[in-house]
């Protein structure tokens, strides 16, 4: 189930109601809840972690930009989740959408790339693992103590 299990970063802190339509880019902190129409960019600064959710008949027209973002309804533009984005059912993009984490519902929808973009550095070396002492490594028949 989508949603399930997640912890929350920011809260939601601003609306705009279904019916309303706001002309120009938004740049927002916290969270930012969309049931009506953004002409614009969307972007939620980068000091502090943001939340962006759209609602099955919110429009987008242009890139989202935040640290989580949730889609439900359409989004014309890019889509930026710096940690991670959450397609449902009923999501609609018409772009790339650029992720560290993917969640994406049956029915959902994106025209465009899926770009997974890693937010921290991997804890693995892809080499194997570095050896201090510089030495060559032991003959697995010498580390099992076979002559």
């Amino acid at each position: 189930m989508l949603g399930k299990n997640r912890q929350k970063k920011a809260t939601i802190d601003t609306l705009i109601g279904a019916g309303t339509t706001v002309i120009g880019d938004v740049a927002f902190r916290g969270g930012l809840h969309v049931d009506g129409e953004i002409r614009g960019n969307v972007v939620g600064q980068n000091d502090s972690p943001t939340l962006f959710s759209i609602a099955g008949d919110g429009r987008i027209e242009g890139s989202v930009d935040a640290s989580e973002v949730i889609v439900n309804g359409a989004v014309d533009g890019d889509v930026i989740a710096r940690d991670r984005v959450e397609l449902g059912p009923t999501a609609r993009v018409t772009g790339n959408v650029i992720y560290g984490l993917i969640q994406m519902a049956i029915g959902a929808e994106v025209n465009g790339k899926l770009i997974h973009q890693p937010t921290a550095t991997p804890i693995v070396n892809p080499e194997g693992p570095a050896d201090p002492a510089g030495a060559e490594p032991a003959a697995a028949d010498d580390a099992l103590g076979v002559s």
